[in-house]
């Protein structure tokens, strides 16, 4: 992915921690691969927590540098990329002080990026102060998630910012679009003949979506306790990797053709009534429990919390998309905070054969099953049936293992540099368009409403399970268990 554009990419919140654990360090990672950003190309951090470049770049020696390069830093490398770093000093609440970044990069070269790594309640002051100076002439703006709170705050958001940028010129970042796991979901489908005649309600039993965390809600407690998982997660990054997983091949893979499929898997899910949301939908909240031999605190007693919260932590879904392709075919999505492992994977259950004629012990090794794990190790897994060496036929679920570390030996792009590449380079497609953001958010309400006016208390849950014991019932309902390895 080598590209000779131009660009300034302006990072407001430059100081924040997104920007050190994640922005920054991407950026890095491209500078050092070389080609892969312009030599021209220039970064210019926005914040007040800093008084110019000597001190910014002190900063980002000191909380940047341990984030970067899991194999050691190349000190070339670094003290080149640092060479690309401007800084300028704004208010972010001053429109007024928006004119010294316009006369700090009226200068500077190629494409104008301005990346809002803030809290969504700065996005619309800002693009209005960019407006005010021309910046969003001829520019990029990336906004982060979380985009509102529900439809319609995030309609008013997506209204305002419409009105200074095209749609063409936004992009609502899911980091979760630009793991090598989902481009690899894709290539699996729609690059081989071997998937594609099998992924449909004919041979698919079920689909299962996880994003577990072990962490908890750490400094975030404020936050958190006003947004919640469903919020958080399922509106976003769920909704998103099931629109993947379930989209009809695109003609291409131009930004519009696969944003197009994508939105046409969210209108198709089908509407939850709320007399129904009890048997579709668990919401868990953490008590205290042990992770990996650590005690851990409940999450109402956690800093920022209240005590009384009923906030969720945890959220278990079973989701059925009306067309043609998926008709009777439950997807369940499940994420949590506390959970018994860091894991992120798709699975897919194929159904069993028609007819066991190789015995019984063909029936109890189970069905065919494809696993993408996304995080933390990246593979693709696929289960079949083998017999057992020995007398008789004793049969056994074996699996077919494609490790991307090790089958690739070149080092794998992570999600944010490749998604900052896109938009420096302009391609939409691992972008979130407004009508798919208004098309999640629109299933989602149903149960964010129910749950608002039932105010029943979240089930709880120990600390290091895996959620609870309603998650594990619902899928039970429909003779499955959810899939919980270890890694």
């Amino acid at each position: 992915m080598q590209t000779d554009s131009s660009f300034t990419f302006v990072l407001f919140g430059g100081t924040g921690d997104l920007s050190m654990r994640k922005i920054l360090p991407a950026l890095f990672e491209a500078h050092r691969a070389g080609g892969m950003l312009a030599d021209s190309g220039k970064i210019v951090a926005v914040a007040r927590h800093a008084t110019d470049r000597r001190e910014y770049n002190e900063w980002v020696n000191e909380h940047v540098k341990p984030h970067v390069s899991k194999n050691g830093v190349d000190e070339t490398a670094w003290a080149s990329f640092l060479e690309r770093i401007e800084f300028v000093n704004i208010d972010l609440g001053k429109a007024e002080d928006f004119v010294h970044l316009r006369d700090a990069i009226k200068d500077l070269p190629g494409i104008r990026v301005f990346y809002l790594a803030t809290g969504p309640s700065l996005f619309v002051p800002i693009c209005h102060a960019l407006a005010s100076v021309g910046l969003n002439e001829n520019s990029r703006i990336v906004l982060e998630k979380p985009l509102g709170y529900d439809l319609k705050s995030s309609n008013a958001i997506n209204d305002a910012v419409g009105e200074i940028f095209a749609e063409e010129q936004i992009y609502r970042i899911d980091h979760y679009l630009g793991k090598e796991p989902v481009q690899n979901l894709l290539a699996l489908r729609f690059g081989n003949a071997l998937f594609e005649p099998l992924w449909r309600r004919e041979w698919v039993e079920s689909i299962q979506i996880t994003i577990a965390e072990e962490l908890g809600v750490e400094a975030r407690g404020d936050f958190y306790d006003n947004t919640g998982a469903l919020r958080d997660m399922v509106q976003n990054h769920l909704l998103q990797l099931l629109s993947i997983v379930a989209m009809e091949p695109p003609h291409s893979m131009d930004s519009d053709s696969v944003r197009d499929e994508k939105l046409r898997v969210l209108r198709a899910l089908k509407p939850i009534d709320p007399r129904d949301i009890g048997k579709v939908a668990v919401r868990g909240q953490y008590h205290s429990g042990v992770i990996r031999g650590t005690a851990v605190p409940a999450y109402a007693t956690e800093s920022g919390v209240r005590p009384d919260s009923t906030t969720e932590t945890f959220v278990a879904l079973k989701v059925e998309i009306e067309n043609w392709r998926w008709a009777g075919v439950p997807f369940f999505l499940r994420t949590g905070k506390r959970l018994a492992d860091r894991v992120a994977e798709i699975v897919v259950n194929f159904r069993a054969v028609p007819h066991s004629a190789l015995g019984a012990s063909a029936l109890r090794a189970g069905a065919n099953r494809l696993v993408i794990r996304l995080q933390p190790n990246e593979t693709i897994r696929l289960y079949c049936l083998a017999k057992q060496p020995g007398e008789g036929m004793n049969l056994a679920s074996v699996h077919l293992d494609l490790a991307f570390d090790q089958f690739f030996r070149e080092g794998q792009m992570e999600a944010y540099q490749r998604l900052l590449l896109d938009v420096i380079n302009g391609r939409l497609a691992l972008f979130v368009r407004r009508d798919e953001q208004e098309a999640a958010w629109r299933w989602v309400e149903p149960i964010l409403n129910e749950w608002k006016v039932s105010n029943k208390p979240p089930k709880p849950y120990a600390s290091g399970t895996w959620g609870p014991a309603a998650s594990s019932a619902m899928l039970a309902q429909h003779g499955t268990c959810w899939l919980e390895e270890e890694n």
